[in-house]
């Protein structure tokens, strides 16, 4: 209840501070599945929350939860605290319960904030390990650049896909090579 309570009341606030259009090159799969998404600023999670109106529970560093409002917010937004050092098998057992619901688990693969100066940076093991755990199909997700308020930015849906556990050791390369493919797709749509 929160979750859409928070949702219908920051929508067109939050929209008209971070203008953003979404762009689907295919269709998102009804129930369960997997965002994976570039991450190029903070304000990234509340973007996907806020322009995408089924239910996602983001997974978010452990750090956002030490401030007590703070942790109360992501806590009504379904948001999934990981330590990014070591991941507990509780938060593991946390992302499979969402998928085996049939929500949409979203994930920034890259860990943190891309400042690396490259398109992408590198691609972590956890968003593969859930994709293929949870039997749920990935979808990428492209956000054209870093938020800024009253700036224009564009989120790219890219073509669903899945993985299955014959490739859990390579599932990062394929899902960067999905991610850029995305990303050089959404340069020639200019």
């Amino acid at each position: 209840m929160f979750f859409w309570l928070i949702k219908i009341i920051a929508f067109i606030p939050f929209w008209l501070l971070y203008p953003t259009r979404v762009k689907k090159f295919a269709k998102i799969p009804k129930g369960k599945c997997v965002f994976v998404i570039n991450h190029r600023s903070n304000i990234d999670p509340l973007i996907m929350l806020n322009m995408f109106w089924r239910e996602q529970h983001i997974i978010a560093k452990k750090e956002l939860y030490k401030n007590c409002m703070l942790r109360a917010i992501l806590k009504g937004m379904k948001t999934i605290p990981i330590d990014r050092e070591k991941t507990e098998i509780i938060t593991i057992k946390q992302c499979l319960k969402v998928l085996k619901n049939n929500k949409i688990l979203s994930i920034f693969p890259e860990g943190t904030r891309n400042k690396t100066g490259k398109v992408l940076a590198e691609i972590k093991e956890g968003a593969g390990l859930l994709a293929i755990k949870g039997d749920a199909p990935v979808v990428p997700i492209w956000i054209k650049k870093k938020s800024k308020p009253f700036c224009l930015n564009t989120i790219y849906v890219g073509e669903p896909f899945s993985l299955n556990k014959d490739q859990l050791k390579e599932s990062s390369e394929i899902i960067k090579q999905k991610l850029l493919a995305l990303h050089d797709q959404t340069i020639k749509k200019k």
